[in-house]
């Protein structure tokens, strides 16, 4: 099914600490409500959700998928969707985001033949892994969500174990859902010489210049490059990136690197002048602009404000994303 028109997009950034990037967010707060969003929703990682009660719909562009108490939801960076729970429900969920080639950097070779480990590439997708048919799932991601809420000791080694298990347990599925024969469920893909080229329903058209961003924000490049990787014009890549993101490419590039860079700052002791360099920017002067432009502070008095922020009893980075709409209320839709 083509997309509808006039649909809102959201895009969600979340802050995945250097040294460990993943995030945890789960227990009475992650509720989501029963009334359809227009808005469909997109972020920075991949999400692993786990449905603890009642039941739903997920949409993407494509047939809506429906949920069950049990089910395993897989969601890669950069594919719009939105979960809403049957009416009269509140559905409530736990969800593991985290970043695979960081998490994984130093446990796997460097290897193009290697496994796919980000999900990033698949057209034939199972979205949904239900509990019946996929056990060693819904296991494996309640152990990680428990070690997560336990924090008992050495429990980030054992998280990093039990996803990179998990990880390689659902790139076999999708592998084998990537297969020509496949006939499993979620979106499938035109069959002929050239299917390996089409892109998949619930894909973002901007989705190839997103991922380049998030993995080249510390290099120089042009923005035709991002255009080039979407198969547009210049002035026409400009235009769709906008009307999707609210903000041109080059603003969205520096928006994302002074994500990064607030992410060292909560997290390294490294110098203002080497993040500046780190997250791509030419020149600390620079740097400082673009970061007191976004954050409305400079880099030195928002890393003194973290740490005030960590040293408060009660401080929890997790409840910052009830901020988005739709969780336990519906959202107020201007449209």
């Amino acid at each position: 099914m083509p997309k509808q028109k006039n649909s809102v997009m959201e895009y969600r950034n979340y802050y995945l600490p250097v040294d460990f990037p993943v995030l945890i967010l789960s227990g009475e707060h992650w509720k989501i409500s029963d009334i359809p969003s227009s808005r469909l929703h997109f972020h920075n990682c991949l999400e692993i959700g786990l449905c603890h009660s009642c039941s739903g719909t997920m949409k993407f562009y494509s047939e809506p998928m429906t949920f069950k108490a049990g089910d395993v939801t897989c969601i890669p960076r950069n594919i719009p969707h939105t979960t809403y729970s049957d009416k009269g429900t509140e559905s409530r969920w736990s969800y593991i985001m985290f970043d695979p080639a960081e998490l994984f950097r130093a446990l796997l070779p460097a290897s193009e033949s290697g496994p796919d480990l980000s999900l990033f590439s698949y057209r034939n997708y199972r979205h949904i892994l239900p509990r019946a048919e996929y056990p060693h799932i819904h296991y494996l991601t309640q152990s990680i969500i428990d070690e997560m809420e336990h924090t008992r000791p050495n429990y980030q080694s054992c998280v990093k174990g039990l996803l990179l298990a998990l990880s390689i347990e659902l790139n076999r599925i999708q592998e084998q859902a990537n297969a020509p024969e496949s006939t499993c469920g979620g979106p499938t893909s035109s069959s002929g010489p050239d299917a390996v080229h089409s892109i998949p329903e619930n894909a973002l058209v901007i989705s190839p210049a997103l991922d380049y961003i998030e993995d080249h924000y510390s290099s120089q490049f042009p923005i035709e490059v991002l255009a080039d990787l979407c198969h547009m014009s210049l002035t026409h890549f400009r235009r769709v990136f906008h009307s999707i993101m609210q903000t041109s490419p080059l603003d969205y590039l520096n928006s994302t690197r002074i994500m990064k860079a607030c992410n060292l700052l909560r997290s390294t002791e490294e110098s203002i002048l080497s993040i500046s360099e780190m997250a791509g920017f030419a020149s600390v002067s620079n740097f400082n602009r673009h970061f007191h432009a976004v954050i409305h502070m400079t880099p030195r008095e928002y890393r003194n404000q973290m740490l005030f922020a960590r040293q408060k009893e009660g401080t929890d980075i997790r409840h910052t994303i009830l901020e988005f709409s739709g969780w336990m209320e519906p959202e107020s839709d201007p449209l």
